[in-house]
């Protein structure tokens, strides 16, 4: 089979996938789900024209000349508005969210006051309009502030809850199911046997999977079987995940029996390998609702594959407006030779001039194997197949990776 680019992989990744159903959340729950529905105010904010500031309210033609002296009528605290009018030559003592008196147009800040029993000598000339909020500064009952596809922030949190939505509708979570799958892995903390080595890929996958909004379900480790394979994807069918993704297996030596049991399974394979480094042995299908992605191995080539296809993926499922990764502008750090047929991601740290230029360093080892390098980089920086030998200080594209 004919190595897949890149492109063609993650467009096969995400054929079809649709946002999952919606669901009502308190506004508690709602912290980085993804809307379902465009979010419109239940309000006007404020509701009526407001004082910014601790002052007086006056009508500003009586207060346009220093030592205006002007007679205080009452008082008005948020919450506690005056029902009066005021009118010429009257003050009305206001506080911060006071709603502004009728006939009141401009207030005067304590500071540039004077106060004598009822009445109040004005220091500073009015303006109409000065330290006053206007009915709908903030927004007007029917605006539309929230969109649909958005990935709620706590200042969204904040601003649903002003527009009067104690709910709001969001996608459902993407579950996510990982298999590890081969004799040689132990978990941390065990001490290895000989040819043994410490488990590591499914943390990075869990954590990457969760930071993006998707609940995780942990199969645990698969032996190097066919029967323990296959059961470890009969599990994740049965959880109701929306994707399963495994790691190890999916090379083409006599113990790698990922791809057979998920054929045997009845997991219609899109493709099985892509022309990327690292990551050529990944393999994606799908067994009805549910995608699988086979990741390698190698922990370095399983968290770049994860990060390029199984993070949109997620995104796509939990209704994201935006699921591709942004790749941003840098210079080479150092020189780089000429590359073959496979896309190329190096890791990278990012270094920022001080004339705002990001400069993108590889780290002298891109070996698949090397996690100390993975956690010391920032950046994956991408380079096309057959890209020509390149300088430093050459423009190249660079993917940031999480923080």
């Amino acid at each position: 089979m004919a190595l897949m680019p890149v492109s063609d992989a993650l467009a096969a990744v995400l054929a079809g996938v649709e946002p999952l159903p919606e669901q009502m959340v308190s506004l508690d729950e709602a912290h980085h789900r993804v809307l379902a529905r465009d979010v419109a105010a239940r309000r006007t904010q404020p509701p009526q024209a407001m004082s910014a500031m601790d002052g007086y309210a006056v009508r500003a033609a009586d207060a346009a000349a220093i030592d205006s002296r002007l007679t205080v009528i009452g008082e008005v605290a948020a919450g506690r508005p005056f029902t009066g009018r005021v009118g010429a030559g009257e003050a009305v003592r206001i506080f911060t969210g006071g709603v502004v008196p009728e006939g009141a147009d401009a207030v005067v800040i304590q500071e540039d006051t004077i106060a004598d029993g009822k009445s109040v000598t004005i220091k500073e000339a009015a303006i109409v309009g000065r330290h006053i909020r206007p009915a709908g500064v903030d927004f007007r009952e029917g605006d539309i502030l929230l969109r649909k596809g958005t990935r709620l922030t706590e200042r969204d949190l904040a601003l649903a809850a002003a527009m009067n939505h104690p709910q709001l509708a969001v996608c459902r979570r993407p579950k996510v199911a990982i298999l590890a799958t081969g004799d040689e892995l132990v978990m941390p903390g065990a001490t290895p046997g000989h040819g043994q080595i410490v488990y590591s890929n499914g943390f990075a996958l869990h954590a990457l999977a969760r930071q993006e909004g998707a609940e995780t379900i942990d199969l645990g480790i698969a032996a190097d079987t066919l029967a323990a394979t296959t059961a470890g994807i009969r599990r994740a069918r049965e959880s109701g995940a929306d994707i399963l993704i495994t790691t190890g297996g999916a090379s083409v030596g006599d113990h790698d029996l990922v791809q057979q049991a998920l054929t045997d399974e009845g997991i219609a394979m899109a493709f099985w390998k892509i022309a990327m480094r690292p990551g050529k042995p990944m393999m994606h299908g799908r067994l009805g609702a549910m995608g699988v992605i086979g990741l390698p191995g190698n922990p370095v080539s399983s968290y770049v594959c994860a990060f390029l296809f199984m993070v949109p993926l997620i995104r796509a499922l939990s209704g994201r407006s935006v699921i591709h990764h942004h790749r941003e502008r840098a210079l080479l750090g150092r020189d780089l030779g000429a590359n073959d047929q496979r896309e190329d991601y190096l890791r990278a740290r990012l270094e920022l001039r001080d004339d705002g230029t990001l400069v993108a360093l590889p780290v002298s080892h891109q070996d698949s194997s090397l996690l100390a390098n993975l956690a010391a980089a920032q950046v994956l920086l991408v380079r096309a197949p057959f890209a020509p030998k390149a300088a430093a200080g050459s423009p190249c594209e660079v993917l940031r990776l999480p923080v």
